[in-house]
């Protein structure tokens, strides 16, 4: 059998499966990505000589594949979020990316050096790569279309945060690496990951995302309307200033998931009841479930290829611990400061969703340095971010129905 043909044969059916797939899985109360990853397990079981069983352990195309699937979600989730930004408005998700996520960082960090026995590089690596939240997997429990009217409360913290924090850790990967590459002279690698890793890329995604989204706003909302040329205004527009931004920040070595979802906001910002903002919406997140099935399907794969083998008790242990103890306890502390209700602490914090991007991180660093243990860092993310698509799989819908209103 042609493996070619068959490799494209099965990303078409699953294209095609995406919108059923994802009605029915609401219909019964269960993530779609659930259906995906046994749907991949099985395909692979079934067809064993499939040859791109194994992208989740080359970091080349791992890391490609997880960016292109991450910055798409970061567009949409910047598109679909109605409130304006300001400190006050955004309280909730600023306290979680801020110290919920540094105290889940440090404490992964701590679990990988001290119990798992990593080193200093792997072990930071271990929290970058987990602690942040994921804009892609947390399709259930954020908000709907733009101008749903359904951004407050528990959804728009955790599609906020899921936007947020994808750029924010992305300084703790670079710290790993540098840890990875340093020989000696720890003040020095900290000095230099302080003033470039952080504030210069930090500034300069902050500084091309609303750049760009202005450009783009202006451009494809004001002007093609004032010259009447309606076919401008495409979905794919969303697409494209995705794809622009985010390769001109990376061009000036800042940080490109920052800079897209600023850019998203932006354009979200202009022009606020503009129909263009749900039709450029509409179409990320078709492209966004696409890429999304395919990704899940790989995983699948990747589990009866193999990538879970090096897990041992320790391993499990520390994975679970990560899902249910770790997120939830510093989650829970970050929003105590918050006018959140004990309710809605409660399922904000539950809903530490990991996801695509945790490979993202990993491959990149991995592909920037050397690291010690790398499969078992392969297979601690891989488990962890599978317990986190069944656990919150499984019950984001009866949250979102206990919540009621306040969801």
């Amino acid at each position: 059998m042609d493996q070619y043909f068959l490799s494209i044969a099965i990303i078409g059916f699953v294209g095609l499966s995406c919108s059923w797939v994802y009605h029915f899985t609401q219909k019964i109360g269960v993530s779609y990505a659930i259906v995906y990853v046994l749907l991949g397990m099985a395909v692979f079981a079934i067809f064993p000589e499939l040859p791109w069983v194994s992208p989740f352990t080359k970091e080349t195309y791992a890391i490609h594949l997880t960016e292109l699937m991450v910055i798409i979600a970061l567009m949409t989730t910047g598109l679909s979020i109605d409130r304006r930004f300001g400190i006050k408005r955004w309280a909730n998700p600023l306290m979680l990316v801020s110290v919920a996520m540094i105290l889940s960082i440090a404490a992964l960090a701590a679990i990988g050096y001290w119990w798992l026995g990593l080193g200093p590089a792997s072990a930071v690596l271990l929290g970058a790569a987990l602690a942040p939240t994921d804009p892609v997997l947390a399709s259930e429990v954020q908000v709907g279309p733009p101008n749903s009217g359904d951004d407050n409360g528990v959804r728009f913290a955790l599609t906020a945060e899921a936007g947020m924090n994808d750029g924010l850790a992305f300084p703790f990967t670079w710290l790993a690496i540098a840890l990875a590459g340093a020989a000696g002279g720890g003040q020095a690698v900290l000095v230099e990951w302080l003033s470039y890793d952080v504030f210069y890329r930090i500034i300069a995604g902050l500084v091309i995302g609303y750049l760009g989204g202005r450009a783009v706003a202006y451009v494809f909302l004001h002007l093609s309307q004032k010259l009447e040329l309606a076919r401008i205004r495409e979905g794919l527009t969303a697409v494209a200033a995705t794809l622009a931004v985010y390769g001109v920040t990376e061009l000036a070595h800042g940080y490109g998931f920052i800079a897209v979802f600023v850019c998203a906001l932006t354009i979200r910002d202009f022009e606020r009841e503009h129909e263009h903002h749900r039709k450029m919406h509409e179409f990320t997140t078709q492209l966004e479930r696409a890429l999304m099935a395919i990704l899940l399907l790989l995983l699948g794969g990747a589990v009866m290829d193999g990538i879970l083998k090096p897990l041992t008790w320790p391993l499990i242990a520390a994975g679970l611990l990560i899902v249910l103890v770790v997120r939830p306890v510093f989650a829970y502390l970050a929003l105590s400061w918050t006018t959140c209700s004990r309710r809605e602490k409660c399922v904000i914090s539950f809903f530490g969703i990991k996801g695509i991007g945790s490979f993202f991180y990993l491959s990149f660093a991995l592909g920037e340095a050397e690291f010690a243990n790398a499969d078992t860092l392969w297979a601690l993310t891989a488990f962890v971010v599978l317990i986190s698509i069944l656990v919150h799989g499984l019950t984001s819908s009866i949250a979102m129905k206990w919540l009621g209103d306040k969801a």
